[in-house]
């Protein structure tokens, strides 16, 4: 009996061992492929989603432009209105040009998002507080004036903090 045993032990030991060796070869090479794989689909979603990141950016960098009070004052003129028009027409404009690239915070970081607000609500205070310095019967020319004179005051426009840090969170990601 004893010898029976011993000869089944002689198979059986030898054969676990094959056994363990091979299903740590083929769990090693499926490690190995998994890996592999989920590097593939990394790299194709950067490939994807770089392009369309880089976008967004750009498109915020142009909407920081649009609504930077010395541009705007060139795009939108205040031809024919009074203040009370022109301050409505400007604000539309800045609304629209925010509202139409929302869908970019999706693209950047939570911070980048914040001074991108930040600055579209500085350039709103900007508007509205200058208008509130105008005379009652003011002109859209006057608040213009008083628009510039504020910026030129202040030695830049309210959107360049926001602009910079997009420019240096550009610089990292990419």
């Amino acid at each position: 009996m004893q010898e029976y045993i011993f000869d089944l032990l002689k198979l059986v030991v030898p054969a676990a061992l094959v056994l363990l060796g091979m299903y740590l070869v083929i769990k090693a090479y499926l490690d190995k492929e998994t890996q592999r794989r989920v590097l593939d689909v990394r790299l194709k979603n950067t490939e994807i989603v770089l392009p369309i990141r880089l976008q967004a950016y750009e498109r915020i960098c142009l909407l920081l432009e649009r609504i930077a009070p010395s541009n705007l004052l060139i795009r939108v003129s205040p031809a024919g209105q009074n203040a009370v028009e022109f301050q409505y027409t400007l604000l539309a404009e800045i609304r629209s040009e925010f509202s139409h690239n929302v869908s970019q915070q999706v693209y950047m970081s939570e911070a980048a998002w914040e001074q991108v607000k930040q600055a579209k609500e500085d350039v709103v205070t900007m508007v509205n507080k200058a208008f509130h310095e105008l005379p009652e019967n003011a002109k859209g020319t006057d608040l213009a004036k008083r628009i510039l004179e504020t910026v030129i005051a202040q030695n830049s426009d309210p959107t360049d903090p926001a602009l910079s840090f997009i420019k240096r969170e550009i610089v990292q990601v990419f």
